[in-house]
């Protein structure tokens, strides 16, 4: 089970022995050192209130996203720029792809540096912005590594044109290298 979560088999043994503790799981020896772990009901319950926990913090998660992202896109349209880009593969592009059906606005692509890329969502996948033509506005949507994305972006865009949702902690005064494109 260690080797499974990619833990110390210390800290395993210290987290089962709680459990235990806690009356979550019940062990029972199992022949040749073996040892068989059953949830007990009030586990069971504990299993069954995390998973609801976990539910709800994802569907809070989804509803954040996919207003902030109504934002942005709200923010594109009224000024005009109908050419968007989604700086990042993930589920937060995915998110914006649902909410762009709401808007006068065009995804063109997604920029990732993923290998094996070709369509994400049916937008074509690009690995840097010089691959696109006339563009408006990019959306930063990497939750990986956002501030590197807003960097890149920046450095090939004019950073007024690189949108971010707040929610991703991007730190617009870092210094970027002068835009390469110039945006209408």
């Amino acid at each position: 089970m260690a080797g499974d979560l990619g833990i110390a088999l210390g800290l395993a043994n210290a987290y089962l022995k709680r459990c235990v503790n806690k009356g979550l799981i019940k062990v029972s020896q199992a022949p040749a050192n073996r040892y068989a772990y059953y949830l007990t009901p009030k586990g069971f319950a504990e299993k069954s209130r995390l998973t609801a926990e976990f539910l709800s913090e994802s569907l809070n998660l989804f509803r954040q996203a996919r207003a902030t992202g109504a934002g942005l896109l709200d923010h594109c349209q009224n000024r005009g720029w109908k050419r968007v880009a989604l700086y990042g593969r993930g589920d937060l592009a995915e998110i914006a792809t649902l909410s762009a059906r709401d808007y006068d606005v065009k995804l063109v692509a997604v920029i990732s540096d993923e290998i094996g890329t070709g369509e994400f969502a049916g937008i074509p996948v690009v690995t840097d912005l010089s691959n696109l033509e006339s563009l408006d506005a990019v959306i930063i949507c990497d939750i990986s590594d956002p501030q590197r994305s807003y960097e890149d972006a920046c450095s090939q865009f004019p950073a007024e044109h690189v949108l971010a949702p707040e929610f991703l902690g991007i730190s617009k005064s870092t210094k970027v290298t002068k835009s390469k494109r110039g945006a209408k």
